[in-house]
């Protein structure tokens, strides 16, 4: 059960594949998501959803991620998708 989680976390619903506005993309989302990936603080993801929703955000697959209780691990769909990671 726990490796349905991870694939979950790294790869979202291939089935619905998550898109983001290029607006919602702010420097301080940049810096966050960077900052989370790179330090592998993935506890500051509720952090990035308020930013993400600051900035204009709509997209309730991303924010419920982002809020949700996890597990993340580097190569989350969400941040990646935000750092422009394929």
């Amino acid at each position: 059960m726990k490796q349905a989680v991870d694939l979950r976390d790294i790869f979202g619903n291939p089935f619905r594949p998550s898109t983001i506005d290029p607006s919602c993309l702010t420097s301080s989302v940049h810096v966050l998501a960077t900052g989370i990936y790179a330090d592998r603080t993935f506890d500051r993801l509720p952090i990035l959803a308020d930013a993400l929703q600051d900035a204009g955000c709509d997209n309730e697959e991303i924010l419920q991620h982002c809020r949700g209780p996890g597990p993340h691990a580097r190569g989350c769909w969400a941040v990646d998708l935000l750092l422009g990671k394929e």
